[in-house]
């Protein structure tokens, strides 16, 4: 298995979307998370990070400039009896009401597909990590550019390995339409041991200039369920 260098591959790619990294810190000892949000319209990068009770939510950063809610302002991020929830859209909510009752991210995820902005059909991407730090990854897409089909992939990792992670975006690069993230997700190198503030403004920096809005990075203590967290929002960064 090669694993690559998340700062390379996002520096060489002008426009990955949304993405999600999750992985373990390389003592073993710490889930960690990582999810970006980029944008190309004013609506897009008119956005912040804000933290709510259970998690963080994506916000107007002025509201009087927000032209379509529908996909952009969302909970991106709840955590549920120490289960973290991380999708690129409102299926967050969907999964957290799942689990609440007793049922799992798959049946969650069969009632969603990719969202409906033709003619990207931008996916949906998900991820769950558990008590123990073992995650799922999945994504929800139009089977190439097609939107009569919708294709539902899971990746689960248990047994994770330490200093390696998972990386899936929505987009694979930049185009018109924007073409949707293909294969698995990219095994990456965690490097968390200077601390998450460190890996999180390593893979900032690493995003386009123009394109990134906001990162937030989280790390679980595996053994205690303690967890950090942190945002870095473009608008109050600049």
């Amino acid at each position: 298995m090669k694993v690559h260098s998340i700062e390379k591959l996002l520096s060489e790619n002008p426009y990955p979307g949304r993405g999600i990294i999750l992985g373990r810190s390389e003592d073993n000892k710490r889930a960690i998370m990582i999810y970006f949000i980029m944008g190309r319209s004013e609506n897009s990068r008119n956005r912040v990070f804000e933290k709510t009770s259970d998690g963080i939510r994506t916000k107007a950063f002025d509201p009087e400039k927000l032209t379509d809610p529908s996909l952009v302002i969302y909970n991106a991020v709840r955590v549920l009896n120490g289960h973290t929830i991380v999708t690129n859209g409102d299926h967050t909510d969907t999964v957290y009401e799942y689990l609440l009752n007793g049922k799992d991210m798959h049946k969650a995820l069969q009632t969603r597909e990719y969202e409906p902005d033709a003619p990207n059909y931008t996916p949906r991407i998900a991820g769950l990590i558990d008590l123990n730090g073992n995650y799922i990854l999945s994504i929800l897409k139009s089977a190439s550019g097609n939107p009569k089909c919708c294709v539902r992939n899971f990746y689960e990792y248990s047994s994770t390995l330490p200093g390696v992670g998972h990386f899936i975006s929505t987009y694979k690069s930049d185009g018109d339409p924007i073409p949707s993230f293909e294969g698995e997700p990219i095994p990456i190198e965690i490097n968390a041991a200077d601390g998450l503030e460190s890996l999180a403004k390593n893979i900032w920096n690493s995003l386009n200039k123009e394109n990134k809005v906001a990162i937030y990075a989280r790390e679980i203590d595996t053994s205690t369920g303690a967890a950090e967290d942190m945002i870095i929002n473009k608008i109050n960064a600049d």
